[in-house]
């Protein structure tokens, strides 16, 4: 599958440290600019701190699409929501993570390394950055959140 987007910022928390950089890693082969913005190491630090600063990295539109992993995703999810413009999803398999662009124009994906094995998240990945939004209906619904 074909990126939509040619720069991506990318963070976790020490629970999805390691899953950041397999992702890291995955996107670098297809020769997408990945904008780490932490942590370094998988030593613990809290979430909300790395998920806000994704979350206006996309919001200032330095990238246009984010990824946060965390344990469950959620944690990360409901951080990055708490900033204006961000629709942040947390995804788990192959039709939440299309609907999530498709229907809610999701601009971070949120993924849990403690939920979804390494293979499953590649994937997500994958379909998270080739899924067009569809518009229309959907646009009208986006407007009022």
């Amino acid at each position: 599958m074909k990126s939509l987007f040619k720069k991506i910022s990318i963070s976790s928390d020490h629970a999805g440290f390691k899953l950041k950089e397999e992702i890291k890693k995955n996107l670098k082969k297809k020769k997408i600019n990945v904008i780490d913005l932490g942590p370094k190491t998988d030593r613990s630090v809290d979430y909300p701190d790395f998920a806000k600063k994704v979350a206006r990295y996309v919001a200032s539109n330095k990238s246009k699409i984010g990824i946060l992993v965390c344990g469950s995703g959620t944690g990360m999810a409901m951080s990055a929501n708490k900033i204006k413009k961000i629709r942040a999803a947390v995804c788990y398999n192959k039709a939440s993570t299309s609907l999530s662009r498709t229907h809610n124009n999701a601009n971070i994906l949120a993924l849990g390394s403690r939920l979804t094995k390494k293979q499953t998240a590649l994937k997500l990945v994958n379909i998270f950055l080739s899924t067009k939004f569809e518009g229309g209906r959907h646009l009208r619904r986006i407007k009022k959140i």
